[in-house]
């Protein structure tokens, strides 16, 4: 009989459960797909007293994931920890050392550290694999690494955040404002500790990160990404998406350019009828780009104990089965520093502001915009509020750059209160 491939699970919250879950109760399963015996050698959580929901008995158990990857029961260390540093990294690397293949859900330590530790990997052999640590159940990074791989890719482009998509959906479909609806989905348990994370971008940009890296044979460059989280966006903003035909997302876009790599994680408007705007709750959207696919479109679930452990396994079942694929798809020490590039690709732009209610305001905006080079598609303005003027426009094409100097240069016609807000319209 073939000998089992023994994993030790570094965190026990609700993916490590429900990892243990799947080993437990599909055990014939997965022995029949990998060809060999899938097994839990060992754990370790911060408590091991903890009601799980699921019983841990049987298994090793360390108090320090460092020891847990080191030890010689364990051929496969899965880190389910979390964060970029600390514990993560530290049993991570020392698993890699000790002659261990890891497979994380780990989106911001790879963000962060996943050159130098996929350098670390391949100099020894072993693999790294993350299919959970980017939009859940979504099996994107093999999309790219394995089903993709004959193809240029020319754009990467999704909805990376489940919270941020419930916040813009709830938006629409309640008329709540968006601190409400903040407020609500902390209730129910769908922000990180630092909410941020999710509404500042951050989380969707690391995802983003990866498969950029993975898509354009880069090395890894969070640092580079564009981020501009959701806290701006009103229920006003968006009940006006909806009447010109849009709803706003949290998109990521990832493309290479003759500048440069362009990575940007931002709120954009796309058509409510394309499968972005239809998407809809905590569900996440990849959209990827060839040159021979043309474009392929992934939905599916992108967080929670089921889906997230279910690409856990996959990663556990490619090892089982013998596959060793390179980090990001091709050798790490082969991957370029992609020279960083601002948005510079046209779009439309929409944009809000409170202007002073009095003769010739509107004319100061328009000539800004006209001297930036930057010309009107449409102009609304809505009922007045207690001496200023709500107005909305939208653009014709143009590049970031020259609507970044039309926004500096607002404040200087001394009609505009408060800072305006400038919504990309993505050509999706």
């Amino acid at each position: 009989m073939t000998d089992p491939l023994r994993i030790g699970i570094a965190g026990l919250g609700t993916v490590g459960v429900g990892v243990v879950k799947i080993v437990r109760q599909k055990a014939n399963l997965l022995a029949t797909r990998s060809g060999r015996p899938i097994e839990i050698a060992a754990v370790s959580a911060r408590n091991r007293d903890k009601n799980r929901g699921v019983s841990i008995d049987g298994y090793g158990w360390e108090d320090d994931p460092v020891k847990l990857a080191t030890r010689e029961d364990v051929d496969v260390f899965v880190e389910l920890m979390g964060g970029a540093d600390g514990p993560a990294r530290a049993a991570t690397e020392a698993a890699l050392r000790a002659g261990k293949d890891v497979v994380t859900a780990n989106k911001a330590m790879l963000a962060i550290h996943g050159q130098e530790l996929a350098e670390l990997a391949e100099s020894r052999g072993h693999v790294i694999r993350f299919e959970a640590a980017v939009a859940g159940g979504i099996p994107v990074v093999k999309a790219l690494t394995e089903g993709l791989a004959g193809n240029q890719v020319t754009r990467v482009m999704g909805v990376m955040n489940g919270t941020c998509n419930y916040i813009l959906t709830r938006m629409e479909e309640s008329g709540l404002p968006y601190q409400t609806v903040f407020d609500e989905a902390d209730k129910l348990g769908y922000l990180e500790a630092d909410p941020n994370l999710d509404v500042g971008g951050i989380d969707a940009g690391h995802k983003l990160a990866l498969l950029a890296s993975i898509a354009y044979g880069t090395q890894v460059d969070f640092g580079a990404i564009e981020l501009e989280g959701i806290q701006k966006i009103s229920i006003d903003d968006i009940r006006t998406a909806r009447n010109m035909g849009f709803r706003i997302k949290l998109l990521g876009v990832a493309q290479m350019t003759g500048r440069g790599l362009e990575q940007r994680m931002s709120p954009c408007l796309v058509p409510a009828d394309s499968p972005l705007g239809q998407l809809q709750g905590g569900t996440n959207m990849v959209v990827l780009e060839g040159d021979s696919v043309g474009q392929i479109v992934l939905r599916g679930a992108g967080a929670g104990e089921g889906p997230t452990a279910s690409a856990v396994l996959s990663d556990i079942i490619e090892i089982a089965r013998g596959t060793r694929l390179t980090t990001f798809g091709q050798p790490a020490a082969g991957l370029s520093r992609a020279r960083p590039a601002r948005t510079t690709t046209p779009a439309p732009y929409y944009l809000r502001m409170k202007l002073v209610d009095k003769p010739g305001a509107m004319a100061k905006i328009a000539t800004v915009l006209g001297d930036a080079g930057i010309s009107i598609d449409r102009m609304r303005q809505t009922q007045h509020e207690s001496g200023a003027a709500p107005v909305l426009i939208v653009t014709h094409r143009t590049d970031r750059g020259s609507l970044d100097i039309a926004l500096e240069n607002f404040a200087a016609t001394g009609v505009v209160q408060g800072e305006p807000v400038a919504i990309r319209i993505e050509d999706v």
